[in-house]
């Protein structure tokens, strides 16, 4: 009887410490305590197990998971093996023991089901997944990238270095980089192709724990190539536009960029243009009574799809004695003072001067045939077209001193982030104000925008994941919960609407039932 006992203590200690896990996973096996929890909490992942031990391997993981977590997502345990936990899974249909391992994960969202947890059982994807369970897989689980070498830690990166006596073509990128994602299926396609001979290998420097490495091999943006040969770092590769049949030829006779040829200044060109500085800018005016002078910056990409049709304007106009007035130009990344003078923001603008006066600005003049035309008849430009924030809507125009706190009393709100000069987002403008105007009577939601190119807006928009416009996201008392993808006509913009107000009122009819 007593070994018996002793027996069935070293039994029940075994078993006590097979599922020992933190504290931060909640152990629930009452039907109703597992619907306040989905109740009370957006974001859950449930580890269902056929019995208190078959999900060890997965509760030590999400362990893990769960304190790095902490904050954005819920990890839940019910166990099917006992009485309780038996009856809620049989209420919620889930059989781990059909299941390899012996047990199953599941997310929910926002109170309702959302998918089976299907990416790979590592720490690095569970703690992707439940940051972002909408966003995409990342890259090392993608099949087709098995022959990507994926470098996570500076130790393995140092390690790959030393041991590797095949020649590392390093892809150092950032997950949200869009040319990184663009590269990525052309990195990985020459990684097969050149399998044996050479390794490439990606790795995420974006976190700032790798800044000294950044700063080691010269990475001031994303993605930077490296390439090594014996641990030794040679090269940087920047084709950018490559294919894999470029990499891989490259990697045959690997060779240093060819230095970039210095883009000779547009005021030594051979050019009709005047180029003005501070100093002669006033006595030029003084001198020619109509002037056109363009204010622009050398990198500028409007201002250098301009410069020809300005310069064959000048051809043009600056010949003979009937001329009807002069172009000018000022590069205003150097002739500050006059440039700060006419209070010039943006590149390019320009603007007529008639006897040494301002006269007009003109948006509008961008080619040779309306500036020709212009300077033979100088005429006020049109008024402005009224911008979205100042037409009269139920879109709520946010900025960054406003977009928490505001979003922060929506239950529901749908974002526009855009910029005033994007095709797309002038197409989708009308759509998203009148789907807008149908939920203005409700408290609860809002459809709001945010002009990314004013102010302080530009910082606000990155921190919010934008890298091209349109983008909208969905926020759900201020937290970002996930990317609307969805059709940008009003159907889109209504039907997702009314899907989240649908839900909320199923659970209301649900709560009143279990009262």
């Amino acid at each position: 009887c007593t070994e018996i006992t002793l027996y069935g203590r070293v039994w029940l200690l075994s078993v006590l410490e097979a599922v020992k896990v933190s504290p931060l996973i909640e152990k629930v096996s009452d039907h109703k305590d597992f619907k306040k929890l989905l109740r009370t909490r957006t974001n859950v992942l449930v580890l269902y197990t056929e019995t208190a031990t078959s999900g060890d391997s997965h509760l030590k993981l999400l362990s893990d998971v769960a304190q790095t977590v902490k904050g954005q997502g819920t990890i839940a345990w019910v166990n099917c093996g006992d009485s309780e936990g038996r009856k809620l899974c049989k209420k919620v249909k889930v059989d781990p023991s059909s299941k390899r391992g012996r047990a199953e994960l599941l997310h929910y969202k926002d109170g309702t089901f959302h998918t089976e947890y299907s990416r790979p059982a590592t720490f690095k994807s569970m703690v992707a997944f439940l940051k972002d369970p909408s966003g995409p897989p990342l890259w090392e689980e993608n099949p087709e990238a098995k022959d990507v070498v994926h470098i996570e830690t500076e130790k393995d990166f140092r390690k790959l270095l030393k041991k590797e006596e095949r020649p590392v073509l390093m892809m150092f990128y950032a997950p949200w980089c869009g040319v990184c994602k663009r590269m990525q299926p052309i990195f990985q396609q020459a990684a097969t192709e050149t399998k044996g001979k050479y390794v490439l290998a990606g790795m995420n420097v974006h976190p700032a724990e790798f800044d000294g490495l950044k700063q080691e091999y010269g990475v001031k943006g994303y993605p930077t190539f490296c390439y090594f040969e014996k641990g030794k770092f040679l090269h940087h590769y920047e084709n950018y536009g490559a294919t894999a049949k470029d990499i891989a030829d490259w990697l045959k006779n690997p060779q240093p960029p060819q230095p970039k040829t210095p883009e000779v200044p547009w005021s030594e060109t051979d050019s009709a243009v005047f180029h003005l500085s501070d100093e002669s800018f006033d006595s030029f005016l003084e001198e020619h009574p109509a002037a056109l002078v363009m204010f622009y910056a050398p990198w500028c990409g409007h201002c250098k799809k301009m410069k020809p049709e300005y310069d064959e304007a000048a051809e043009i106009l600056n010949k003979g004695a009937d001329s009807p007035g002069v172009l000018a130009a000022v590069d205003a990344t150097v002739h500050k003072a006059v440039s700060d003078r006419f209070k010039i923001s943006g590149f390019p603008t320009v603007k007529y001067f008639e006897k040494g006066e301002e006269k007009y600005t003109l948006p509008q003049l961008r080619n040779k045939d309306k500036i020709i035309e212009f300077m033979h008849n100088p005429q006020a430009p049109p008024p402005p077209e009224q911008s979205w924030e100042e037409k009269p809507s139920s879109v709520s125009h946010l900025g960054s001193e406003d977009f928490r706190e505001a979003l922060k009393k929506k239950k529901h709100a749908l974002v526009m982030f855009y910029a005033p000069w994007c095709p797309h987002c002038k197409n989708a403008v009308p759509h998203f104000t009148t789907a807008a105007e149908l939920f203005k009577e409700d408290r609860k939601i809002v459809y709001a925008a945010v002009d990314c190119t004013k102010g302080q807006n530009h910082e606000l928009c990155k921190q919010e994941g934008v890298e091209g416009y349109p983008t909208f996201n969905y926020y759900n008392y201020g937290k970002f919960v996930e990317k609307y993808n969805g059709d940008r006509g009003e159907a889109g913009f209504t039907g997702f609407m009314r899907s989240l107000r649908g839900r909320d009122q199923e659970k209301v009819v649900k709560r009143k039932e279990e009262l």
